[in-house]
């Protein structure tokens, strides 16, 4: 998947986006054909266990970027610019940017909406990262929203959006993500903006659609947002799994002549004999 594969298929296919984080997930996520593979920030609170996804450093990131390229054969990569990479200066959030490319192998970044957006993005895509805007619900900078709610509900809030929708794909943006809006303004955001718009929790008119693969596969002990679907409850799973394993060391039913490796009778009297 290029980027001009996918900004070809606006309007004739919709396009699909997940995360990973590690070299595993993403080798399954990327076998599954989905278009894009997203080392989101979202690590910090589905595998870390931290409170904010604003705990994450760019070290941390690139991290998990470099497990994820080892997997994807296929997928568009995108690292997800962490809360630091981009908060002290333009010049840092280029190179942090490159950072995601030249050390993680990512083919581009995402980069949520804040006060210098539009200028960031400009500068970033001018150092050749392709950009992926992040407007609505911003998690980075959800205190400033009034928490994780949905934004954009009146029509005052909803034009704020459509303009920062609009400013990103002026400043070169490839495609912009919706997070927690309206599905009525999403539909319009997605008519009209000529980038694709990939949504999470912003109804069924985006031209793609993202989830948290943790959140899909129900491998987080939290509640979820009305907008997760759960395709799985891998946590139970694996708990029900781990169960059994304690049950069968504790009942000597574990390892057994299946799982051992055998020595010949000869050897060990030989080994009984020299001892």
């Amino acid at each position: 998947m290029t980027i001009a594969e996918m900004q070809a298929a606006k309007g004739k296919r919709k396009l699909t986006m997940l995360t990973a984080y590690d070299y595993p997930t993403a080798l399954a996520v990327d076998r599954a054909g989905v278009d894009m593979v997203l080392v989101g920030d979202s690590v910090a609170n589905v595998v870390l266990g931290l409170e904010s996804t604003r705990e994450m450093t760019m070290d941390q990131m690139v991290y998990h970027a470099k497990a994820v390229r080892r997997a994807v054969k296929q997928a568009l990569v995108i690292g997800d610019m962490p809360y630091e990479a981009v908060q002290k200066d333009v010049a840092a959030s280029v190179k942090n940017a490159r950072r995601f490319v030249d050390e993680g192998g990512c083919e581009a970044v995402k980069l949520e909406w804040f006060e210098q957006a539009v200028a960031v993005s400009k500068e970033i895509i001018r150092a050749g990262v392709p950009v992926m805007g992040h407007v609505g619900l911003t998690p980075q900078t959800a205190d400033q929203q009034g928490g994780f709610k949905v934004q954009g509900k009146n029509a005052e809030a909803a034009k704020k959006i459509l303009a920062a929708a609009l400013a990103l794909e002026s400043a070169g943006c490839f495609c912009v993500l919706m997070e927690c809006v309206p599905d009525r303004l999403a539909a319009l955001i997605t008519q009209k903006l000529g980038v694709p718009t990939i949504g999470i929790g912003a109804g069924p008119s985006c031209d793609g659609q993202v989830l948290v693969t943790h959140d899909l596969l129900g491998l987080f002990d939290r509640r979820l947002p009305k907008f997760v679907k759960k395709y799985e409850t891998l946590l139970s799973r694996m708990e029900e799994a781990f169960g059994r394993f304690r049950e069968d060391v504790d009942k000597g039913r574990f390892p057994d002549k299946d799982h051992s490796y055998s020595m010949s009778e000869e050897e060990l009297r030989r080994l009984e004999h020299e001892s």
